[in-house]
């Protein structure tokens, strides 16, 4: 059965080593992040709000963290440098004519395709997946990949 005095085991079978820290995928932050409130975890849906770190939310969630006082309330870490509405600026987003996510049925039949976004860059057409750098400016809310502001080079919004 086995320890009977005819197999003598190794230090690698006897002592585990350190656990190895399991690796974030970055596909799927990437997707989280674009895809969903910072806040409340929720898809986002217009009105979009980001604030100065670059975060986006949901302004309804925002609005009701912001107004729920209660003692109890664990501070969210994500959104504990927002102390007013006025921290966050309400984005203009522009729709990606190729997306057609919540248009067909939801029933678990069909490929969802994360690196189709739902929003694009008005001036160069690049998609908001997270494969490339977006700004936004706090005077207007305009929403501009970084190539494009390269391009433009202009203190105004395009707008």
């Amino acid at each position: 059965m086995g320890c009977d005095g005819g197999t003598i085991p190794k230090r690698h079978e006897l002592v585990k080593g350190p656990r190895k820290v399991e690796k974030v995928d970055k596909v799927a932050e990437l997707v989280a992040r674009w895809f969903y409130c910072a806040l409340s975890q929720e898809k986002l849906r217009r009105p979009i709000v980001a604030c100065e770190l670059g975060r986006l939310y949901n302004k309804d969630a925002v609005i009701e963290y912001l107004l729920d006082k209660s003692p109890d309330k664990t501070p969210m870490e994500s959104a504990s440098h927002i102390k007013s509405i006025k921290n966050v600026t309400e984005l203009q987003l522009v729709d990606n004519p190729a997306w057609s996510g919540d248009k067909e049925s939801i029933k678990g039949d069909k490929y969802d395709d994360l690196q189709c976004a739902r929003f694009i860059c008005p001036v160069v057409g690049l998609e908001m997946n997270g494969r490339h750098r977006f700004c936004f400016l706090r005077s207007c809310g305009c929403v501009f990949s970084e190539r494009a502001l390269k391009e433009i080079k202009a203190e105004v919004c395009h707008k």
